[in-house]
């Protein structure tokens, strides 16, 4: 494993450790010639030869809105993603704050449209990201085909959805563009902004393991929620005084939660069939 950093970065690399995994990647952390820490990712030639590099793109792209900041890509191949590594550190009720401004700012950032011009992945998933350049697009249209509609197919098949949820998700899915509120440009979104995908570091929040695409802002905010991520109510706040939102935001969250349920009922079964129903159904009830 030394060998391959090396040969990747170019220099000599100290001690490699392993330190974790997940979705079928190896987590480690390796000493750098200058002395710095770096975390990596090895997928060891997994099936998504492209899962690294749309990270690293999307990490690149995240960190050129000048928003929340996100670690630096240092180097990576097919097969390892080499990043700065973060300290660990707690949230705060201001680093919260100062996150909700960074997250609208990055949003507001944009995208020349819904999706991403490289291929997407999410919890070892591909995740269909279209063309960038589809400008003219709705987002309910492109949620329904993009985001909805490609898993509940998965689900469905693989026995994580009951025929009678999908039914219930497809009229979901087919009244996207009603029930997505007013239209708004497409926003630089982090794509997969779980409560675990905000590393606390240094008195700030970051953004890791990015699924980065052109998406609607209310998506990030769905996804903070839905794990409870600490402060939620500062981060909102100050999001909202940078950025107000639409007026309804509220009742459109079970809608962008439809899809990140979707994603964990392909990944783990019908153990999330019961939350998929009631979001869909408060979705529609909205």
């Amino acid at each position: 494993m030394r060998q391959r950093i090396e040969e990747l970065l170019g220099a000599p690399v100290g001690q490699v450790r392993a330190v974790g995994a997940s979705h079928g990647t190896r987590h480690l952390v390796a000493t750098l010639a200058d002395g710095r820490e770096a975390f990596i990712k090895d997928t060891g030639g997994g099936q998504h030869a492209g899962e690294l590099a749309a990270e690293a793109a999307g990490l690149r792209w995240l960190a050129e809105a000048g928003g929340v900041p996100v670690p630096e890509v240092i180097a990576h191949d097919e097969n390892l993603l080499v990043t700065e590594m973060l300290p660990p550190g707690s949230p705060t009720s201001a680093a919260a704050r100062a996150f909700g401004t960074g997250l609208a700012r990055t949003h507001a950032a944009g995208s020349a449209g819904f999706g991403a011009p490289w291929p997407g992945y999410l919890a070892g998933l591909p995740l269909p990201n279209g063309s960038a350049e589809q400008a003219g697009a709705e987002w309910g249209e492109w949620y329904r085909d993009a985001r909805l509609v490609p898993y509940i197919r998965i689900a469905r098949d693989n026995g994580g959805l009951p025929s009678g949820d999908a039914r219930l998700v497809e009229e979901v899915a087919a009244r996207a563009g009603e029930l997505g509120g007013p239209p708004e440009p497409p926003a630089r979104i982090h794509g997969d902004l779980w409560a675990g995908n905000v590393l606390w570091s240094g008195g700030r929040g970051w953004l890791i393991d990015p699924a980065a695409h052109g998406g609607h802002r209310e998506t990030d905010l769905a996804m903070l929620a839905l794990f409870g991520a600490p402060y939620l109510d500062e981060i909102l706040a100050a999001y909202d005084e940078r950025a107000p939102l639409a007026d309804g935001w509220r009742g459109r969250v079970p809608l962008h939660q439809l899809h990140p349920l979707l994603v964990h009922a392909c990944l783990y079964g019908a153990a999330y069939a019961p939350r998929l129903r009631e979001a869909a159904r408060a979705a529609l009830g909205a």
